[in-house]
């Protein structure tokens, strides 16, 4: 079974953080400039929320496409699920479309190992699918006729 740490292990671990108290504007610069759709919020070392581009979207919306001098701590989701390292693939995408969550916080206990998204999930199947086929092609093409039976006998 694939686990999150294996994904993780392919993906890399680069990680783009911001704080609470970062002005949504700054948050949104990071966001796009990395193109990436989302930030881990931390505070004081520990996980405080996750930024999405949903969030950012319904704040813009919301006021008439003006960031203004709000922080990401107005709108950023302050529960986000998290996952752990051993989390397998089939847990993970069951609490995405459970709770609807494109990214989700990969946790060792407190420490924050890295983000897995829906993309990175999609691309973990389609690789997983493809080993496998892989595999069952090369043991096709393996298989005995049985004319090579009939000679081992």
């Amino acid at each position: 079974m694939l686990k999150v740490s294996e994904i993780l292990r392919v993906k890399g671990h680069t990680l783009y953080t911001a704080t609470p108290d970062m002005p949504i504007l700054q948050a949104l610069q990071t966001m796009s400039e990395q193109d990436i759709g989302s930030l881990v919020i931390m505070d004081h070392g520990e996980l405080a929320g996750m930024l999405t581009f949903r969030e950012i979207i319904r704040h813009l919306h919301d006021n008439q496409g003006m960031t203004g001098s709000n922080t990401v701590r107005s709108i950023m989701d302050d529960a986000p699920v998290s996952v752990s390292p051993n989390t397998g693939f089939e847990e993970v995408q069951r609490l995405m479309l459970e709770k609807h969550a494109r990214y989700m916080p990969v946790m060792d206990g407190p420490t924050l190992m890295g983000v897995i998204s829906f993309y990175d999930m999609a691309q973990a199947i389609v690789a997983a699918q493809q080993f496998e086929n892989n595999m069952l092609k090369a043991y096709i093409r393996d298989w005995p006729t049985d004319s090579e039976e009939a000679a081992s006998s």
